[in-house]
This record gives C-alpha cells, sequence and structure tokens, in this order.
C-alpha cells in the first residue's frame, strides 16, 4: 500500500539558487524547521493521548527530527553559522494549519496526521534537490540521508491515520492536501528557507 505521494508542484529553480547563493540562512531556516518537527510530533501526542497507536511512532520521529536539529547545528558550528536569536514566522507552515481549523474533532485530527505528511513529502522533495546540487561531499552526503528520512516520516503520518480512517478518506484528504500545498507554494515569495 503506498502512504504519501509525490508533490504536485516541483520547487523552482529560483528556489534552489536561492538556497546556493546563501547557504548559511538556509541552515538557520533548515535548524528551525527540524526543531519545529520535533515539537509538532509531541504537540500531537499531547493532543490526542488517547490516541495511543500514535505515541511510539510519533516519539521515535520526534526524536529523529531533534538528531537532524543536532546534526544541522554541528555543521552550523563548522561553518561558523550561529543559530539566530529569532526566527520569524513560517508562512508556508502558517497557511497549511489554516487547513487543520475547523471542522469535527475528529476531521482536525485526521487533518492534522496528513499536513504531517504533506509537510515531510516537500521537505523530502527539497533535500533531494540540495543533496543533487551539493558539491560538498559531506553535505551532499548529509541531506541525501535527509531526504530518505522525510520521505519515510511522510509515510508513518499516513499509516497512522490509516489506523483511525478508512483509505478512501485517508487518501481524498492527503490529495486535497497536496493540492493545497502546491497553491500554496507558488504564491509564496522565494528565498533561502526549507519552506
Amino acid at each position: 500500500m503506498k502512504y504519501s505521494i509525490e508533490v504536485k508542484t516541483a520547487s523552482s529553480p529560483e528556489w534552489i539558487a536561492a538556497v546556493l547563493n546563501d547557504f548559511p540562512a538556509f541552515l538557520q531556516d533548515h535548524a528551525d524547521c527540524e526543531r519545529k518537527a520535533s515539537a509538532m510530533a509531541m504537540s500531537l501526542i499531547a493532543k490526542y493521548p488517547d490516541k495511543e497507536k500514535i505515541i511510539p511512532d510519533l516519539i521515535d520521529t520526534a526524536v529523529e527530527e531533534l538528531e537532524h536539529f543536532q546534526q544541522v547545528y554541528k555543521i552550523m558550528q563548522e561553518k561558523q553559522v550561529p543559530l539566530p536569536t529569532k526566527m520569524l514566522p513560517d508562512p508556508y507552515i502558517h497557511s497549511l494549519m489554516e487547513e487543520a481549523k475547523g471542522g469535527s474533532e475528529a476531521s482536525r485530527f485526521l487533518t492534522r496526521l496528513i499536513l504531517g505528511s504533506v509537510v515531510e513529502c516537500r521537505g523530502c522533495e527539497r533535500f533531494k534537490q540540495v543533496a543533487d546540487h551539493m558539491e560538498d561531499p559531506v553535505l551532499k552526503r548529509f541531506y541525501k540521508e535527509l531526504w530518505a528520512s522525510e520521505a519515510k516520516h511522510g509515510n508513518i503520518y499516513v499509516q497512522l491515520a490509516l489506523h483511525y480512517f478508512e483509505a478512501d478518506q485517508v487518501y481524498d484528504r492527503l490529495e486535497a492536501l497536496m493540492q493545497k500545498e502546491a497553491e500554496i507554494l507558488v504564491q509564496l515569495p522565494v528565498r533561502p528557507a526549507l519552506h
């Protein structure tokens, strides 16, 4: 069974150019995104402690995302890139999270799980681009490993949704949110950030 789907629109050449032209800024944003991804997994556990099937996988996901934060921070230290004192709000995530408002508690639970998959799928697509364009072999390998990890995380969120909802409902919501994600992405300004 397929647990996730491909993004609906590829990241633009302008996006990867922006990343390569200001890689320190990308690293700062990347570190922040890994921290937030860990927090998002834990927030689902905190919000839905009665959904016991999500807990083990989301603990593992949160720990792995925190390890990614640690790895990015190590690269930043090596490159003398500081963690920023303040990160700006992420307009991509903010726009996607609007989709989780309203509706029944069950609908919001499904949407939050699927949004986890959507964000991970975009991360997978973008980390692949970064890996493909890196000349530094250490960074190339690092982003290739992250690309595989993001794909796994994208699948986990869909698998968890399938424990609680019918497959048609899960895949219909996944399709709709992947389409919405593509619409959001093309409207955002290009910047050296993961999203």
